[in-house]
């Protein structure tokens, strides 16, 4: 029987200081669900994950940045963690690849502060978004609308608080991930 993310390729942007379980929980039921995930970053060779405060595990980068193409992957998974979307939306070229992914209708998952991408590549404007509560009045300057609660789907954008919210993420997005445009809940 064919598995729901047959024949899908996943990008999964992030870079150095990405909470570790908001990368490996979901990349892992990815993974498991047929689809082919890769990390893209802008850093070389692999990246440092965090356990919160304390250093976690090393992962290689799949495809640099640099050579990324949006329109090679189907979906955007945007992990957490403080460092690192907040060094990502300093990079303009990680900007434009989120932007090119929400102006051609993929689905996005971010969870925890990875919502701050959706704000610096105009994608929070009229949408419903979670994110760590940090985030609030970020996510509704950039004029979205902040609910707090465990996983918000609008359209295509999948958004979650943080790694307790993990199992609900990962649900959301499979089935988001999955479905078509049309059929994505609002």
């Amino acid at each position: 029987m064919p598995k729901q993310l047959d024949g899908k390729n996943i990008a999964i942007l992030l870079t150095n200081g990405v909470e570790q379980s908001e990368l490996t929980e979901p990349r892992k039921a990815l993974d498991e669900a047929g689809a082919k995930t890769f990390i893209i970053s802008p850093a070389e060779g692999k990246i440092q994950a965090m356990k919160h405060k304390e250093k976690g595990d090393t992962f290689p980068i799949d495809v640099s940045l640099d050579s990324a193409r949006p329109e090679d992957y189907d979906a955007l998974l945007l992990p957490g963690g403080l460092a690192n979307p907040d060094e990502l939306r300093t990079e303009p070229k990680a900007v434009n690849f989120v932007k090119m992914m929400f102006d051609n209708g993929k689905p996005i998952a971010a969870i925890c502060h990875g919502p701050w991408m959706l704000i610096e590549a105009g994608a929070a404007r009229d949408h419903k978004l979670t994110s760590w509560p940090s985030l609030r009045t970020d996510i509704q300057n950039a004029g979205g609308s902040w609910i707090d609660q465990e996983v918000v789907q609008d359209g295509q954008i999948t958004t979650s608080r943080k790694p307790d919210d993990i199992p609900a993420f990962v649900h959301q997005i499979l089935v988001s991930f999955a479905s078509s445009p049309e059929n994505r809940a609002l």
